[in-house]
């Protein structure tokens, strides 16, 4: 089943594909990784957390698991048909107004780096938005790399391959980039638009936003703690 695709986005596979090309059956499959100890490590003890674009809860879950209490927030409803133990919000993000503040909001999966500058632009006032006075939003980013040495693949331990098929401009900055996922019995593809960011120019954008980085919390500067400016808070 294929809902109404976002232009330039396009999913292939077994089961329910979302409208920016995501397989929820293949979302289920992924193994959680190593963000849920990013994000502890950066956020008080039992946070509010807001998670924006929680897929099927392979964050959400984790992040239960460690005692915060989360509101996860996606477009598609058989995504968030598979969270357990969490609030459900169902909704483009960019749209999102819910009157109520957390302390700790999260974007991640690169979405950031979404084509259309308008909706990075929806997404960051969200995240301004719903952020507690004192609280922080944290933004998965691109690696440097990303859009580079393509093609690319990676064997996961938990037996699957994933490869980077390409990466390929389609004018004004963006990229078109196709991902494949290869397991034993069954195989999805994603294609979805992309438009990489320089540090300056995605600190820019959180600026425009009324956000400012805080720290990195990894080496490789793809997890980043932000918070609102001055002239953000004075605006609440």
């Amino acid at each position: 089943m294929k809902p109404n695709m976002r232009e330039g986005y396009e999913g292939t596979g077994p089961g329910a594909i979302t409208p920016d090309g995501c397989a929820v059956e293949l979302y289920s499959r992924l193994p959680v990784g190593e963000e849920p100890g990013i994000i502890a490590a950066a956020v008080p003890a039992g946070a509010r957390i807001l998670e924006l674009g929680s897929g099927v809860g392979r964050m959400t879950h984790a992040l239960l698991e460690r005692g915060f209490a989360v509101t996860a927030v996606d477009e598609s409803a058989d995504m968030l048909e598979r969270v357990r133990g969490a609030r459900t919000i169902c909704g483009p993000i960019e749209d999102l107004a819910l009157g109520e503040t957390f302390d700790v909001v999260l974007l991640a999966s690169f979405l950031v780096h979404a084509g259309d500058p308008e909706v990075r632009r929806g997404l960051l006032r969200t995240c301004v938005r719903h952020v507690a006075e004192g609280g922080c939003v944290l933004i998965q980013r691109e690696g440097e790399d990303y859009h580079a040495n393509v093609p690319r693949e990676r064997v996961d331990p938990s037996g699957f391959t994933v490869r980077i098929v390409s990466s390929e401009p389609v004018g004004d900055g963006v990229n078109s980039v196709r991902v494949e996922y290869e397991f034993p019995d069954a195989v999805w593809t994603q294609t979805f638009r992309a438009r990489p960011l320089t540090t300056q120019q995605f600190e820019e954008a959180l600026e425009e936003a009324g956000l400012k980085v805080d720290r990195h919390l990894t080496r490789d500067r793809t997890w980043v703690r932000a918070v609102p400016t001055a002239r953000a808070a004075g605006q609440r």
